[in-house]
């Protein structure tokens, strides 16, 4: 792409992207924090514990202020959950069977359920666009 056609041509530091380079996916993750995420994941209650218990004893905004740049709050976590496989309207009952069982287990929350009942309903309405196909099918080869 010509600078010409770049409206903003003049204020872009440095040389733009290559034709094909996007740059940096969308949704990629800073590396230090997967690594922070991955070392506070088996120490998260034992790290907040020790952080209530210094700030009992009056150090609360400085470890407030440190924990907030160590471990910035997260937005979405990876759930892992039981599901059956999914062929058949039957399997899609049985899976959202299993997410409700996790949610009141306490292996998940009622938002990470909904998220997950949504994957499901897309499941179902690729499952029915599948099945309306095979019977189209089946309809116009006997109409042969």
């Amino acid at each position: 792409m010509s600078a010409a056609l770049r409206k903003n041509a003049a204020n872009t530091r440095g040389r733009p992207f290559a034709p094909g380079n996007a740059g940096r996916p969308k949704g990629s993750r800073n590396q230090a924090t997967l690594v922070v995420e991955q070392m506070l994941d088996g120490e998260a209650e034992t790290l907040t514990r020790k952080v209530i218990d210094l700030a009992l004893q009056g150090n609360g905004i400085a470890l407030r202020l440190v924990f907030e740049r160590l471990a910035p709050p997260r937005r979405e976590r990876p759930v892992t959950v039981a599901l059956p496989q999914i062929e058949t309207m039957e399997d899609i009952v049985k899976a959202s069977r299993a997410v409700l069982a996790a949610v009141a287990a306490g292996d998940l929350t009622p938002a990470e359920a909904a998220e997950l009942g949504r994957l499901l309903d897309t499941h179902v309405k690729a499952v029915e666009a599948l099945d309306l196909e095979q019977r189209l099918r089946a309809l116009e080869e006997r109409s042969r």
